[in-house]
Order: C-alpha cells, then sequence, then structure tokens
C-alpha cells in the first residue's frame, strides 16, 4: 500500500472545500485553568484556509492534518503552538507549516520543536523580512521562511540571511492573505512536492534539494541559474 504524504498544519483551520484533503484535524484552545482541546471549527479569518491552499497548490497528492490554534482575534499561545506540535507527531506527519510567529521565547514551545524534530519531522516556520525574529523561526534547526516578490509560483529563492533561510511567493487566491506566511506556505507546498517523488529524502536531502533549485541566492536582485 502506498504511504500517504501528511503534512501537518498549526493555524486557523481549514476551509470547507478542503475537507476532502484533510486526513485529522483538532482545535486546541485556552481555558481557565489551561488548554483544551475539540473538533475543530470553521476556520474564522481564512489565514489557515490560504495556507493549506497555498501548500495543496504545489503538492496536489499531500494530505493534511490540521491543529486549529487561532481564534476569532487572530490570538494564540506558546501553549497552543507547542500543543498542537506534539499532537502532529502523533499524527505521523512529514513536515510541520508554521506560518506563524510569537516575539518571546517559551521553553515548552522550544522543548515541542525540539521533540519533533528529533522524530525526523521538518519545521518550516515564517520569518519576518525585517526586524527581530520571532519564535519558532528563531529554535535550532527550524527552517526559517520569509516572502519573496521576485519569485513566482513554482519558484523559491535560498537567502540564506540573518532574516531567513529560503523566502517564496508571497501572492495566494485568498483576498487579504499574503506575505511572510504565504512565502513559508509556498516554501512547504514544494518541500511537499519533491517528497512525493521521494517518500525516503532525509531532511538534509531536502535542504540541500533546495539550495540546489533555488531561483535566486541572496535577497539581492540576482539570477544565479
Amino acid at each position: 500500500m502506498k504511504l500517504e504524504l501528511r503534512i501537518g498544519v498549526v493555524d486557523s483551520g481549514h476551509s470547507v472545500a478542503q475537507r476532502g484533503q484533510v486526513s485529522a484535524g483538532r482545535r486546541f484552545y485556552l481555558v481557565e485553568d489551561g488548554l483544551a482541546e475539540d473538533e475543530l471549527r470553521d476556520d474564522p479569518s481564512g489565514h489557515g484556509s490560504a495556507v493549506v491552499e497555498a501548500i495543496s497548490r504545489r503538492a496536489a497528492s499531500a494530505r493534511f492534518c490540521v491543529a486549529q490554534v487561532f481564534d476569532q482575534r487572530g490570538v494564540t499561545s506558546a501553549l497552543q503552538i507547542a500543543t498542537a506540535i506534539d499532537w502532529l507527531v502523533t499524527q505521523d506527519v512529514r513536515v510541520i507549516n508554521l506560518s506563524l510567529g510569537l516575539r518571546q521565547d517559551r521553553g515548552l514551545l522550544r522543548e515541542a520543536c525540539s521533540a519533533a524534530l528529533a522524530r525526523g519531522v521538518l519545521l518550516c516556520a515564517s520569518s519576518p523580512a525585517q526586524g527581530e525574529g520571532v519564535y519558532p523561526a528563531s529554535y535550532p534547526q527550524v527552517v526559517r521562511v520569509t516572502g519573496d516578490a521576485r519569485c513566482g509560483e513554482h519558484e523559491w529563492s535560498w537567502l540564506n540571511s540573518q532574516q531567513a533561510d529560503f523566502a517564496a511567493c508571497v501572492q495566494g487566491t485568498y483576498p487579504g492573505q499574503s506575505g511572510a506566511s504565504l512565502g513559508c506556505a509556498a516554501l512547504t507546498g514544494h518541500i511537499a512536492n519533491f517528497l512525493a517523488g521521494h517518500l525516503d529524502a532525509s531532511n538534509m536531502q531536502i535542504l540541500e534539494w533546495l539550495r540546489d533549485n533555488a531561483r535566486y541566492r541572496g535577497p539581492e536582485r540576482r539570477i544565479w541559474k
């Protein structure tokens, strides 16, 4: 039986039209005495739907496991994200897309990322194009991704800069959704597309493939191949 390529998404959920692509979903939300979990609710902002769409446009065969951590205000916490990552690891995802960022380092989030990486899961997290770094993108071995206006839908760049490792297309089909979040999702889609034909590839081999096949190298406007 062919193995199923599962991509984890920590975000605001997914659209009704995307249900057929989702293998598992869970909502993680704060309550007075800690954290609770339940079935997914409708995506309150469309952000998660845009992320899923950006990935699936580049990797049509990918199946998704969606962890819902944002409320209608677009607010989340390190506890929710860390618990979502832990849950996604139990769902046997190969890559986790984290189109989000917290300003402060939190031990439980750092530990969740470390545990996922130790299990061989690749983590892609969005990083701002300017300013201070965010978490989880700033943790060791997490792939830092931002947006690059130079990149078309099927292109990405290898920045290797203080801000980010890679960048990809910033535009999607959902109104109001763009920037580093979609750049991260686009790169996750490229990775998923590669993995669809190379399920045994290691994280190091994935990163090598990304570097070798990048359309642009460095943040300056220079074509390198």
